[in-house]
């Protein structure tokens, strides 16, 4: 049996303004920058802006390690939908706590990657941006069980569509 290794990482940049609060819906129409960090020059992002996308990987910051959950359960607690192991959850109870993101690109100018899509808060690590190239991405047909497609109707809704509490 192979052990398991421990790295060390260390971010890149930094998310500025876009969302304040995590959420589970309603994440779309929101710009965000991701700030490089000032070690990185500025050339370090030349020709990004070519590119209509990129991929993002982010530290879920807001996560503690005792929200890790290594088992089976029902996404977002909902009975309806069928108990899946902890590798088939994209959130925060994973074992490293990272996410990955496609984000359109807006613009780059200077340090700043202005994107819309991102779904990590203000103040997020990020550990590495790259361009989305599509060759690069899954091959062949692309499918999920039904649950996935009714659990995220309102994922990439705009915030402001979001109901209004009473």
């Amino acid at each position: 049996m192979l052990e398991s290794e421990t790295f060390q990482l260390r971010s890149i940049a930094t998310v500025i303004d876009g969302h304040l609060d995590v959420a589970d819906d309603y994440q779309g129409a929101v710009e965000s920058i991701i700030r490089l960090h000032d070690e990185f020059r500025v050339e370090t992002l030349q020709g990004l802006e070519e590119f209509s996308h990129v991929q993002v990987v982010w530290k879920m910051h807001e996560a503690k390690p005792e929200d890790v959950e290594l088992h089976a359960r029902s996404p977002r607690g909902n009975p309806r939908w069928p108990a899946t192991g902890t590798f088939v959850h994209r959130n925060h109870r994973r074992p490293n706590q990272v996410g990955i993101s496609h984000p359109r690109l807006k613009r780059v100018e200077g340090r700043d990657v202005v994107v819309t899509g991102l779904d990590a808060v203000h103040g997020t690590p990020v550990l590495d941006v790259s361009p989305w190239f599509p060759q690069m991405g899954p091959l062949g047909e692309v499918h999920v069980p039904a649950w996935v497609d009714e659990m995220l109707t309102d994922y990439w809704a705009p915030a402001e569509s979001r109901p209004v509490k009473q």
